[in-house]
């Protein structure tokens, strides 16, 4: 017989299902590609591949972002949700996997699924946070990020130390971060189970949503998206290099890696909370804009005081991050618009991501000095405190006349 407790239950154990699926697919996020920095010399000298082509390899994650982004909710539409989760998760355990493989070409052809299952999972996490957690996405999206960055360091922390330990080299070392994906396979497919695939496309009138590609909001979520990540993506490349340029030791610099990293984590933790108690978006946005400013403006100006530039660029950046994944689901009036809105900006943001680190290292080349492509990097944070005003008022894509 069931109570009247019974409805209250189920709906707590969906939540709680829910918030697993979200917290486990935020694992696999970053560390799958991540871990593929720290052994590119090995993997260079074992497959015999010049500079140029690790490069390329190390890019090949982004290049799969911005070109299969797109594609994840018109797969989610036609599978469900949950489906093209559980499926984008299978990819990614086999690109993992694969490209360990001893087989020539595994490695382009592992990199490009591993890539490919990221590209989908970015994409449709935002709208399964808008569907389970309408009223606490800003909150729950700092915590994933929050939870992809504490993996993905210490993936980049533990993959040398696995690589020197045993026989198994650089192949074992990428191959066992499978073991997280396949854990959160196993771990959701009793939920799959229980979920009915989605409507399609077309099925109903609560399908039909205005396509963010042809609305100003989505253009302006898109450039928010795209610039955090130039921000995000150029320090990345490039901090290293900036410091030991300056004279700061491979150590130092590898420490202040290791700190914007965590600052990060701390940030986007922190953000996600301040954002659910304003009204909206413009304050967290703005800040975490201006932060990136003046880190970038601080490190052409008084590169002295590196570690303070590293806090506030890490801060900012951060902050960010949360900021441009939650827009993804506040900006949008349903999980299915949320889950196109993310694919087009995760597309042209991800492309930027891709060509910004090279820009910014082509344009050192020119001159021989850091300073331009900084200063320049600061004058895109400028349009960026812009952008993030608008971004951040409370409204949404209108739908459908």
């Amino acid at each position: 017989m069931l109570t009247d407790a019974s409805p209250a239950t189920a709906r707590r154990a969906r939540r709680g299902l829910g918030f697993l699926g979200v917290l486990l697919i935020g694992v696999n996020l970053r560390v799958g590609f991540v871990t593929v920095g720290p052994l590119l010399e090995e993997i260079s000298r074992d497959l015999g591949i010049s500079a140029g082509q690790a490069g390329l390899l190390t890019g090949l994650p982004l290049a799969m972002f911005a070109l299969f982004s797109p594609v994840a909710p018109a797969v989610a539409a036609r599978t469900g949700l949950d489906r093209a989760l559980w499926l984008s998760l299978l990819l990614l355990t086999a690109g993992i996997v694969g490209r360990s493989a001893p087989v020539p070409g595994a490695v382009w052809l592992g990199t490009a699924l591993v890539g490919i299952g990221i590209a989908f999972l970015n994409v449709l996490l935002p709208s399964l946070v808008k569907r389970e957690f309408p009223q606490r996405v800003s909150q729950v999206t700092g915590l994933y990020t929050s939870i992809q960055g504490a993996v993905a360091a210490t993936g980049s922390a533990l993959v040398v130390p696995i690589a020197h330990a045993g026989t198994g080299g650089w192949r074992l070392a990428l191959a066992v971060w499978a073991v997280l994906a396949a854990l959160a396979l196993l771990l959701l497919l009793p939920w799959l189970r229980q979920r009915p695939a989605a409507a399609g496309p077309h099925g109903t009138a609560a399908d039909r949503f205005r396509s963010p590609w042809r609305s100003a909001l989505g253009w302006q979520v898109t450039l928010f998206m795209g610039l955090q990540s130039v921000a995000f993506y150029v320090y990345m490349a490039w901090l290293p290099s900036i410091e030991r340029s300056h004279g700061v030791s491979a150590t130092t610099a590898g420490t202040h890696m290791a700190l914007f990293l965590l600052v990060g984590m701390a940030a986007s933790l922190s953000s996600g909370v301040l954002m659910h108690r304003f009204g909206d978006q413009r304050a967290v946005a703005f800040g975490g804009a201006l932060l990136a400013l003046v880190s970038y403006a601080g490190l052409a100006a008084a590169p002295g005081l590196v570690l303070l530039w590293v806090v506030l660029g890490a801060a900012g950046c951060g902050s960010l991050i949360v900021v441009a994944l939650s827009l993804f689901s506040l900006r949008s009036s349903g999980h299915q618009q949320a889950a196109a809105l993310s694919g087009m900006a995760q597309s042209v943001g991800y492309g930027l991501a891709a060509v910004g680190p090279a820009a910014f290292g082509a344009l050192y080349d020119a001159g021989g000095r850091w300073e331009p492509p900084l200063l320049i990097m600061a004058g895109l944070m400028v349009v960026l405190c812009g952008v993030a005003l608008l971004v951040g008022r409370d409204r949404v894509i209108a739908p459908p006349a």
